[in-house]
């Protein structure tokens, strides 16, 4: 999974074979664009992937949320500057340990959870949803309690469940060392054929993309094609790692331009504002029609959604579609102005992160070209952002090699490794179509 990677950018780079590892994968494949979920943030969006959930079964709402239960706010770390606003160690804290131990739905199974229970190998690399059933020692004296994530576990050197003399992560960030780091630890992995299932994330291009821009961080798309090189290495070869893997290669989210910023707070005369990227959340007592209608005309929303007894509501400058779901296995009705909601797979996406019990009364999706500033003020004006409903946001590339399905959505991953090793899948997943 490459954090951040466009459709767009994916098919040039393939097309001209700027990215010879990705070039022979997507020769041997079969490529789609499919949709992320909503918010279109990485901890909502990993969650889903791993989960094959949208976020009212795995119940991550967003990169900063507010915690009704222990009234406090979250925040995995919008930028330094959130971070610091809200807490170091509380931000840190909450980022490695609750968002899988606590945060992470109780109703929502993991792949590695799923496949390990059956006796299976599972591995992760750098990816922040981790639940497992195995506990890991963390490797620095800052942290004290174990992470419990899958058997072969990797996560930016702070837990390590093998000695595989992969480089420090953190050292230089801009300059690729987190996936540099991904690399060697996969690498180690695929030489000893060590696992079942490898979760392979790489989230450099996406750091690299909020400051370049979407479709210009061609140097950092390099080195991801590099680690992925690395695993075919490994493998021994082209023909051998094929002979060996088959393979779901994806992005969690798109990204678009922002060249404007808002602060969503400042339209909000009454409860407790939480935005970052290009997403927003209000938590509200009573009635969430007042705030919602009072960002009719704001800068920088595009659209606001809310509830209304059993009935969902999305509204844009007045105008307003409503929708509702009888059961989970049944469509939707609606009434209204459908165009307000004409994004990929917009009611599915809507509804279920409406239906989120940590998200707020109010959710927020911001225009294009527009970005929320985040709790420290900080924003990506000039480069890349991603978080909205729109299909920039939301489209992701989807590749797979050796697996006779179309995925039409991240959440459709999970539940097709699950199929592949004949294992069952959780009531709420849907079974991935056959191609």
């Amino acid at each position: 999974m490459i954090d951040g990677l466009t459709p767009s950018m994916f098919e040039a780079a393939v097309s001209e074979r700027a990215t010879p590892t990705l070039a022979f994968l997507a020769e041997a494949g079969r490529y789609r664009r499919a949709v992320s979920t909503f918010p279109s943030l990485t901890p909502v969006c990993l969650s889903s992937v791993v989960t094959g959930a949208h976020p009212d079964v795995h119940e991550i709402p967003h990169l900063v949320w507010w915690h009704r239960g222990e009234q406090r706010l979250v925040e995995y770390g919008s930028s330094f500057g959130a971070v610091r606003a809200a807490g170091t160690r509380r931000s840190l804290q909450d980022t490695v340990y609750e968002l899988n131990a606590s945060h992470l739905g109780a109703g929502a199974t993991t792949v590695y959870e799923a496949l390990e229970d059956q006796g299976l190998t599972t591995a992760a690399v750098n990816i922040t949803c981790y639940r497992g059933r195995t506990p890991h020692r963390p490797t620095v004296p800052m942290l004290t309690r174990p992470a419990y994530g899958p058997k072969r576990f990797f996560f930016y050197n702070l837990f390590e469940s093998d000695v595989t003399g992969a480089p420090l992560a953190v050292r230089n960030r801009p300059g690729g060392t987190i996936d540099a780091y991904a690399g060697a630890a996969g690498r180690w992995l695929v030489t000893r054929d060590g696992f079942d299932l490898l979760v392979f994330y790489l989230s450099d291009y996406d750091y690299a993309s909020h400051a370049q821009g979407p479709d210009a961080a061609h140097e950092a798309l390099g080195r991801c094609d590099d680690a992925v090189g690395s695993l075919v290495a490994a493998a021994g070869g082209e023909a051998e790692f094929l002979d060996r893997y088959a393979v779901i290669l994806c992005a969690d989210h798109g990204q678009t331009p922002v060249s404007e910023v808002a602060q969503l707070r400042e339209r909000v005369d009454a409860g407790r504002v939480t935005a970052s990227n290009r997403a927003g959340m209000i938590y509200l007592e009573g009635d969430a029609r007042p705030a919602a209608t009072r960002l009719d005309g704001a800068p920088g929303v595009d659209l606001v959604l809310f509830r209304e007894g059993a009935e969902a509501v999305a509204r844009r400058e007045g105008e307003e579609l409503r929708f509702v779901r009888p059961g989970r296995a049944s469509g939707f009705e609606t009434s209204g102005d459908p165009a307000i909601l004409d994004v990929p797979d917009g009611l599915e996406r809507a509804w279920a992160a409406l239906a989120n019990p940590n998200a707020g009364e109010v959710l927020v999706s911001a225009a294009h070209g527009w970005e929320f500033a985040d709790l420290g003020g900080r924003h990506h004006a000039g480069g890349g952002s991603h978080g909205s409903l729109l299909a920039g946001d939301s489209e992701v590339p989807m590749l797979t090699v050796g697996l006779d399905v179309d995925l039409a959505s991240i959440t459709d991953v999970m539940p097709a490794a699950l199929d592949h090793f004949g294992v069952p899948r959780p009531a709420y997943a849907r079974p991935p179509v056959r191609a």
